[in-house]
């Protein structure tokens, strides 16, 4: 396989090499995927027939906007502008809108108002800006705040925002841009209705959001990390720098399907590096993910929590033939894994499945089952309900991929780090649930198509199957029962396959 590092690169080259050419050569940048601050001067003149909007004028890009038609290219000269001192301050995009930004040229919410751009605006295109200063409200973002479709963000700056530097809708591209030390979100895909499909995410650095420590004012939110996906249906996320969040940097939360996550670098994440949770069919593969997890893997180490914390966390999600998309399993293939707290932990919980009152996406159902309510008895306790109304965590590849720890170098001395594995939870609630006992355990493990192999492993790793009871070394994970980590290596004179 290509080395991660260089796939990374090749990536970030094919991606950005569409974008126009900067009038002045961009500073070199450090490392190829380090954005924030190195992004190039493209627009130093106004474009013919571009509006040119004067930072002088204080909501002048909201009045020319207003008074101009759709398809017009405004130009944000050098210097500072603003909109006014109402909190509903905000510019409001007509179809086909352009809006780039000199070299220097900063939208800046003051703190006082909420949002930047908002409606829904079909085909918007945002190039070149620095967008700071914005007070949205939890959930809630500054850029395309209304989740217009087809919008194109690329070579911005959004940071030191409150809620989510930018929303997500439909066909949106969101390319090079810098997403930086945001409240909440470095971007919330979530758009009502029918949700998202055809998202891109390329070359992005996505670092240090969720400043407003959402987690902690608000326990059990989950609503927080670098990216936040909501019901989106298809979505390349490709060399991308995702790093240094309060939280996870990537979370995939609640019927997505069709995720390729591609050639990323994602480090120093404080919680997950990937999270996906009640979704679908997922291809994960070429990624450098280092050094993620420790705040949290310490927090459970700390109260004695002794669920096998994963950096890279699939959470009742799996792979389903009957949901179209590139793959009908979740690859994880070909990723190099470094000092992250743990490795996988491939989880379900047996309490929760549609119309459960466990299922914290409380008013969702599988994308198998239409109505909630259809997740009753009796129905439930027969086929097809007793399959379909579960998100199965089923049909996992763990294949090719390289996973090294050093305990010591996170001050992991009790074991609670560097591990692996595939669990369920004895089920209980609700007493009508037809899930009780360790039935979904015994499917997760043993049933429903899961495998490692042909990882190469370096470092004292151990395993967990089953339940959390079960902690096993390598020999007994390759061992019958469980069978895994087929041809996988564990030591340097470990023979191959």
């Amino acid at each position: 396989m290509s080395p991660p590092r260089a796939a990374l690169a090749a990536a970030l080259t094919l991606l950005l090499s569409p974008l126009p050419a900067p009038a002045a050569a961009a500073p070199a940048h450090p490392e190829p995927w380090a954005v924030c601050d190195n992004q190039p001067a493209l627009h130093p003149e106004p474009p013919d027939a571009a509006v040119v909007v004067d930072p002088a004028v204080d909501a002048d890009l909201h009045a020319k906007t207003s008074a101009h038609p759709p398809g017009t290219t405004f130009w944000l000269a050098p210097g500072t502008h603003t909109l006014g001192q109402d909190e509903f301050g905000q510019v409001m995009p007509k179809d086909g809108n352009t809006y780039l930004g000199a070299p220097g040229a900063v939208l800046d919410g003051q703190g006082i108002n909420r949002f930047a751009f908002t409606r829904q605006a079909r085909d918007v295109t945002l190039r070149g800006l620095t967008i700071q200063g914005f007070a949205a409200p939890k959930d809630q973002g500054v850029v395309n705040h209304d989740s217009g479709d087809g919008w194109v963000i690329e070579h911005n700056t959004i940071q030191r925002n409150d809620g989510a530097a930018l929303m997500a809708g439909d066909r949106q591209q969101v390319r090079g841009n810098c997403l930086r030390d945001n409240g909440q979100y470095g971007m919330n895909a979530y758009q009502r209705g029918d949700g998202i499909t055809g998202l891109v995410v390329a070359g992005n650095e996505i670092t240090g959001n969720n400043t407003g420590d959402w987690e902690t004012r608000e326990p059990g939110c989950g609503c927080t990390g670098g990216i936040k996906f909501w019901a989106v249906d298809g979505a390349d996320i490709r060399g991308n720098w995702v790093h240094h969040n309060h939280g996870p940097g990537l979370w995939a939360d609640t019927n997505n399907n069709d995720f390729l996550i591609e050639g990323n670098l994602i480090e120093d994440n404080e919680a997950e590096a990937v999270f996906y949770e009640i979704s679908y069919n997922l291809v994960l593969r070429d990624n450098v993910i280092r050094r993620n997890t420790w705040a949290m893997g310490r927090r459970f180490a700390e109260r004695g929590d002794d669920f096998p914390v994963g950096t890279v966390y699939v959470s009742e999600s799996g792979g389903e033939p009957r949901v179209p998309a590139r793959t009908d399993r979740i690859e994880i293939h070909d990723n190099l894994f470094e000092d992250n707290w743990s490795g996988i932990t491939l989880w379900e919980n047996a309490d929760r499945f549609c119309n459960s009152p466990a299922n914290t996406s409380s008013g969702y159902c599988t994308r198998l089952v239409e109505e909630v309510a259809a997740c009753a008895r009796p129905g439930i306790e027969t086929p097809p309900l007793d399959d379909d109304c579960r998100w199965k965590t089923q049909r996992v590849d763990v294949r090719g991929n390289t996973f090294r720890i050093d305990p010591a170098a996170m001050g992991c001395a009790d074991r609670s780090c560097g591990r692996m594995a595939v669990l369920a939870n004895y089920g209980t609630y609700p007493d009508w649930s037809p899930y009780h006992g360790f039935g979904v355990a015994g499917a997760i493990t043993f049933g429903q198509d899961n495998h490692w192999s042909r990882n190469t492993y370096a470092g004292p790793w151990s395993f967990v199957a089953h339940d959390v009871a079960r902690a096993l070394d390598a020999a007994q994970w390759q061992a019958a029962p469980y069978h895994q980590d087929t041809c996988s290596s564990f030591t340097p004179d470990s023979p191959a396959c």
